[in-house]
């Protein structure tokens, strides 16, 4: 089983609401992928919360592990830039700032797991304690880096990167995790090497968006140029691409299949509205 843990959000754009949060949309594409799926998160006692829940079953994902509190259902007011690249204002405090250990735990019932999780979850103390928790007992921990300013910070990045085996970053997220931890080199792929060995990570994918991807292993270098698409937006394309990714890696897909099977699914979600549109049974 995956794990997915995290923050569930619903994007606002203008007038128009999706569901959506890196955890969710992940889960949703492992679960279209014929992986077996669990979401943990936590909405509120509110509309957006009761919201959160038929969507979820909408999706086809279990609503086990999804808790409830008094804080209210979290949103993210989504504009997108010149350059089609979301732009994110999160608001804080948020029902999935304050993920229970002891909820969560319960779900699980001793079951094997990997864990996917992020870096803007951690934000919280309540929350972040529940992730840490967990790491210990997954099989794979499974890590997009995520950033997202101001509450992503280098402490909580570091931390991290410390226990994961999977780490999946942009480009522009490779640059900022170079300059955060001293790594100098002569391109991305030495300073992604030197990262991967700085922190023991087995594996670093790094997405370039059009430019497709690639990733580094402590023996092995692999890209892929990507597909082209008309793009509607970007948001979610991301959580497209790691979860495809993620189930190459569980079912031992070689490399080079797995990104080139990312991208596809990737691409096909920028040239769609929203992260988690309906997916072809061909992707």
């Amino acid at each position: 089983m995956i794990v997915s843990i995290g923050e569930v959000v619903w994007d606002m754009f203008g007038d128009k609401k999706v569901l959506g949060g890196a955890p969710v949309n992940v889960a949703y594409h492992l679960h279209s992928l014929g992986m077996d799926v669990c979401v943990i998160s936590r909405v509120g006692h509110d509309d957006l919360g009761t919201a959160t829940r038929d969507r979820l079953q909408e999706m086809g994902l279990d609503l086990e592990g999804v808790q409830e509190g008094q804080l209210p259902t979290g949103q993210v007011h989504v504009t997108i830039g010149r350059d089609n690249e979301p732009h994110f204002d999160i608001v804080a405090p948020a029902a999935w700032d304050a993920i229970e250990f002891d909820q969560a735990v319960k779900v699980l019932a001793g079951k094997a797991f990997h864990l996917v999780f992020g870096t803007l979850a951690q934000r919280d103390s309540i929350s972040r304690n529940t992730i840490r928790k967990l790491w210990p007992m997954a099989d794979k921990r499974l890590y997009d880096v995520n950033l997202r300013p101001p509450f992503t910070s280098a402490e909580l990045v570091s931390d991290s990167l410390q226990v994961a085996d999977m780490v999946k970053v942009n480009g522009d997220e490779l640059s900022v995790l170079a300059s955060w931890f001293q790594i100098s080199g002569a391109d991305k792929k030495d300073q992604a090497r030197q990262l991967l060995k700085t922190f023991d990570v087995s594996v670093i994918v790094v997405s370039e968006g059009k430019d497709g991807a690639w990733l580094v292993t402590p023996g092995e270098y692999f890209t892929h140029p990507g597909a082209p698409v008309k793009v509607a937006d970007t948001v979610g394309a991301g959580d497209a691409f790691f979860a495809t990714v993620i189930e190459g890696y569980i079912n031992n897909r070689p490399w080079p299949e797995c990104l080139a099977r990312a991208n596809k699914r990737g691409a096909y979600v920028a040239s769609r509205v929203g992260a988690t549109p309906p997916m072809p049974e061909n992707l």
